[in-house]
């Protein structure tokens, strides 16, 4: 890896471990606060939405300054909220702070992704895009297992803290390995927020919120669906999540080689169809322990497949407001993230079983899906 990329894989390290963990402690924290399993899903709607409203806001107010001074700024307040989340005792406290601590992460993405290509090699784009993402997928590979069983062994506040730590360190990183660039913005930031008056932009918003909230609505409940579906105990939990976790790295690059290769909507269509399938192979077939950990594996590679190919979509459409593209389509992610977790858990509070929201996921995907499908034929010249 690019020693320059490398403190912002660092910040994906971060990032990564406090969206995912708290997926693999839903339990604990349920008990913990007193609230049941689907309320505490709703800390993870809480934090996307965070991203969601921080990500174009911080970028519109932040992409005067140089992205290393931006990206330290951010850096110190995602560090500042996740300690404070250790602390939290009730559920009202957790899910304002969740929030807050959800508000940096689209826009550490968003300046990361144009800060990343700029550093790229001519043709390279994608694949600079995805050592960047590489923090993330290592942090669903080694870091949310290992936050996942510390928290089950001692509390789950540590994983927070653990996170504090992260950032800690990616500050530093940023502060001596980054180079120092001028400002990101090209254009007016009334001009940069044209694009996004368009059809073309919110068509692919809208693929990318509906499509991820088809894997959401399933890695959100991923522990109750082990445990009680497919009969694992608690203590397999993080083993679990490193085979998500190792699909992710395989993900990560297979998106970023497929969409250097072919036209990126392409990559993400096919890349979606093969996401309804998984989703409806979980759904059916949880009660198998092997199939379910084969599917497991399979859903971890289509999380993070999908995610460059829509990227670059964006950034291609987006001339000259790429890095607030970048920020919404972290916005646009983390609105899958959200909706993933309260439609997936709407089957639950009719008590339905735990593999019920993988159906609603596969119904996500499907539409995210036909949506791909309609941008292809629209604007099939272009991208």
């Amino acid at each position: 890896m690019d020693k320059r990329i490398l403190p912002l894989a660092l910040g994906g390290l971060g990032l990564g471990t406090t969206e995912f963990v708290i997926m693999g402690l839903l339990p604990d924290v349920a008990e913990s606060l007193k609230i049941s399993i689907p309320q505490a899903g709703h800390l993870i709607s809480s934090y996307a939405f965070g991203v969601v409203v921080g990500a174009p806001i911080l970028i519109g107010y932040a992409a005067k300054y140089p992205p290393k001074k931006i990206l330290i700024f951010l850096m110190i307040a995602f560090t500042l909220f996740n300690a404070l989340s250790a602390f939290s005792n009730d559920y009202y406290s957790m899910m304002a702070i969740r929030f807050l601590a959800g508000l940096p992460h689209g826009a550490f993405f968003g300046v990361g992704t144009v800060v990343a290509t700029r550093l790229a090699k001519p043709g390279k784009q994608a694949q600079s895009i995805a050592m960047m993402f590489t923090g993330l997928t290592l942090a669903n590979l080694a870091m949310v297992p290992f936050v996942t069983w510390l928290g089950h062994q001692l509390t789950w506040r540590y994983a927070f803290g653990v996170v504090a730590i992260i950032g800690s360190i990616t500050i530093l990183g940023l502060k001596f390995l980054l180079p120092a660039m001028d400002s990101l913005r090209t254009t007016t930031l009334k001009k940069e927020l044209e694009f996004f008056k368009t059809a073309k932009a919110w068509h692919i918003i809208a693929i990318t919120a509906v499509g991820f909230g088809g894997l959401f609505a399933w890695f959100s409940y991923i522990t109750p669906l082990m445990t009680n579906v497919s009969k694992f105990s608690t203590d397999f939990i993080a083993y679990i999540m490193i085979l998500a976790g190792a699909g992710m790295v395989v993900g990560n690059f297979l998106g970023g080689i497929l969409a250097d290769k072919m036209r990126p909507a392409l990559a993400a269509a096919i890349l979606l169809s093969a996401m309804i399938l998984a989703l409806l192979g979980v759904f059916f077939f949880s009660e198998n322990q092997t199939i379910s950990l084969i599917l497991t594996f399979i859903c971890g590679v289509l999380s993070m497949s999908v995610g460059t190919p829509v990227n670059i979509m964006m950034l291609r459409s987006a001339k000259n407001s790429e890095m607030m593209a970048a920020a919404f389509m972290q916005a646009a992610f983390n609105i899958g993230n959200s909706v993933g977790a309260l439609f997936g858990g709407f089957p639950l509070e009719f008590g339905l079983s735990y593999n019920y929201p993988s159906l609603v996921g596969a119904g996500l995907a499907g539409l995210g899906f036909l949506l791909c499908l309609a941008f292809i034929k629209k604007y099939k010249p272009v991208i």
